[in-house]
């Protein structure tokens, strides 16, 4: 007979009391660290909450570049002052036989660049040196580039009036986007058509959010807005409905490009306070006569706000005996010393072309920076 082997009587090995525990209570309540290790990075993109102010300061430092020439760096400065943000390091100079020489002193690769840089006198100059900028910028690899012109010039030519003349207004166009910009940020263009001679977005800002709080705060009742011609009057109709203001425009035959005949006023102002809007003066022949022409229909005071003060020739010295009382300007081209007049009041417009670039750099509408301004 075979012998059958016993089995051998193994004894449960006892688990210590808190390990049993946690076995009764489920593996969910032990820390995995397998799963921890695996976890999803938080999303770390700034919210358009307005709660997440430290996050949007701590991106704009390291994600946007601004950069400027020499056309108006004190306006870059301030545009970088509020937006809380230092001003990019960049060499605009010039070699020994003049030629314009730039280069860029820090990384921009993948990085939101903003070339702030007006077309301002001398126009030549300022505009071969942002185009120049911009060619650096995109061969040094930015992400994105903007090109922040806050007085566009070359746009008084921005159609074929006469025979043989150019649309130099369309020629700058295109210089800027071969150029490298992906984006252009302007404000108060000679003409709103000029928005369509660009291939590449284009957002249009108006000065009238910068005139509108100063002008209330003068209290000038009653108060007519005027424009200077006819072109002019889509825009001092934005003026009047926001000042809740009436309306007059001044009828007038220009004989050169820089002289003008003042005809008849359409509409009332005598015993009111006038004020003169257009977008900008050169000469200072059209706004001077124009003034003249109100204070001849009876008008009891005369200002006038103009956004780019290019003031050419003897604009500042024919302001001195003209019938305006205060000319309002913005710092889209730099006042120098002769150019300034105690008749002459500055307005920055630094805080909403900073939150005109806070905007795109996140991907936000700009909208709201110009909504009722259109006439």
């Amino acid at each position: 007979m075979k012998k059958t082997a016993k089995k051998r009587r193994t004894r449960p090995v006892a688990r210590p009391p808190a390990r049993r525990a946690a076995g009764r209570a489920g593996k969910s309540r032990l820390p995995s660290r397998r799963r921890a290790s695996v976890a999803k990075p938080t999303n770390t993109r700034p919210s358009a909450h307005p709660t997440a102010k430290p996050l949007v300061a701590n991106r704009l430092s390291t994600e946007l570049a601004i950069f400027t020439g020499n056309a108006n760096p004190l306006l870059a400065k301030a545009i970088c002052s509020q937006l809380g943000v230092g001003l990019a390091d960049c060499l605009v100079g010039r070699f020994s036989e003049g030629e314009i020489r730039v280069k860029i002193n820090e990384n921009v690769r993948g990085k939101d660049v903003f070339v702030v840089q007006s077309t301002c006198p001398p126009p030549n100059d300022n505009l071969m040196e942002l185009l120049i900028m911009l060619d650096a910028m995109r061969r040094a690899s930015a992400r994105r580039i903007t090109a922040v012109i806050p007085y566009y010039g070359y746009a008084r030519q921005d159609r074929k009036d006469q025979p043989r003349v150019p649309i130099t207004a369309k020629l700058v166009a295109n210089l800027i986007t071969t150029a490298g910009a992906g984006r252009v940020l302007t404000m108060d263009l000679h003409a709103g058509q000029i928005q369509g001679f660009f291939d590449i977005p284009l957002d249009h800002l108006y000065a009238l959010n910068v005139f509108e709080p100063y002008v209330r705060q003068k209290k000038l009742k009653p108060l007519v807005v005027v424009s200077p011609d006819v072109g002019g009057i889509k825009m001092a109709r934005a003026y009047a409905k926001r000042l809740k203001a009436g309306l007059a425009i001044v009828d007038k035959r220009r004989d050169s490009p820089d002289a003008t005949e003042v005809m008849h006023i359409l509409g009332e102002v005598q015993g009111k306070l006038c004020l003169l809007v257009d977008d900008l003066i050169a000469t200072g022949s059209s706004l001077l006569e124009a003034a003249r022409a109100l204070k001849q229909a009876g008008a009891r005071g005369i200002h006038a706000a103009i956004t780019h003060a290019v003031l050419s020739g003897r604009a500042v010295e024919l302001l001195t005996s003209s019938p305006i009382q205060e000319l309002i300007v913005t710092d889209t081209i730099p006042l120098t010393k002769e150019r300034r007049h105690p008749k002459i009041t500055v307005l920055s417009i630094a805080p909403l072309l900073a939150e005109a670039i806070r905007r795109i750099h996140y991907e936000q509408s700009i909208s709201t920076l110009f909504d009722g301004v259109h006439g």
